[in-house]
């Protein structure tokens, strides 16, 4: 059964910019999980109390810094950054960490950095090893939403985890990019369900709520709940209006 986990840096905005109180409403709607992107503008003393509050868990949370995982250079900014994070996904509860792969970099082989990204991925499972935290590395759309990003490809995305071959790397496999750049979602995750930590979720056109566009979300999830998929699905989308309304269109189409 799906279980969905709402990301509040796009649901519960209109109603409040006060992160712990949207974790407060989501509770309010209904929902058993939230997630959020940055830790390190959040009041984590806020965040800890409207969590302990409501009994929510907390799905996953971006591993920060932000960096060029395709340039080995800039590795060990990463990496330190991630051991912080660690440690902040600990004291809040979640064991999924999110991150991106960076730019794809002018003037250096595609190659190259396939295999920089690689290490890079090889690397964060030791900073990772026996916490229980664990890292989905993100496929992005670059037609619509990430323009210059490098890793567009849930293949690619697939394969950089099966040659790390560790248990604290897999991937954040988010349903609307997937769509967007044309693949089939039950072909590219086919055989990889564990390699999946974290899903999201949004319609196109607008990333806005199911039933805004032209993405059939429904069979996806039903076909990842059958190949045995119990993580969360983050609702990840813009809402149109309220995120009351839009909650009751998304379950509406996909409850």
């Amino acid at each position: 059964m799906t279980r969905f986990s709402a990301c509040i840096e796009m649901l519960f905005v209109p109603e409040t910019d006060d992160p712990a109180q949207r974790i407060r409403l989501a509770k309010a709607a209904g929902l058993e999980a939230v997630e959020f992107w940055f830790w390190s503008n959040k009041d984590l003393d806020a965040v800890e109390r409207a969590l302990d509050e409501t009994g929510l868990a907390l799905a996953a949370i971006v591993a920060e810094p932000f960096a060029e995982l395709t340039r080995q250079g800039d590795h060990d900014r990463f990496l330190r950054g991630l051991e912080q994070s660690r440690d902040v996904a600990l004291r809040l509860g979640t064991k999924v960490l999110i991150c991106q792969s960076g730019p794809l970099l002018a003037g250096i082989d595609r190659a190259r950095q396939h295999d920089d990204l690689t290490l890079a991925m090889a690397s964060a499972a030791d900073v990772l090893a026996g916490s229980g935290v664990r890292l989905g590395l993100e496929p992005l759309n670059d037609r619509v939403d990430h323009p210059g990003y490098y890793l567009t490809s849930s293949a690619e995305a697939f394969a950089i985890a099966d040659a790390v071959n560790r248990p604290e790397i897999g991937l954040t496999y988010d349903l609307y990019h997937s769509l967007i750049m044309d693949e089939d979602p039950q072909d590219v995750a086919a055989g990889h369900l564990d390699r999946i930590f974290h899903v999201h979720l949004a319609d196109h056109p607008g990333r806005h709520q199911p039933g805004t566009g032209r993405l059939d979300l429904q069979p996806h999830l039903t076909w990842l709940d059958a190949q045995g998929y119990d993580g969360w699905v983050g609702l990840e989308f813009r809402p149109t209006g309220s995120t009351a309304d839009a909650l009751k269109e998304t379950w509406g189409r996909l409850g």
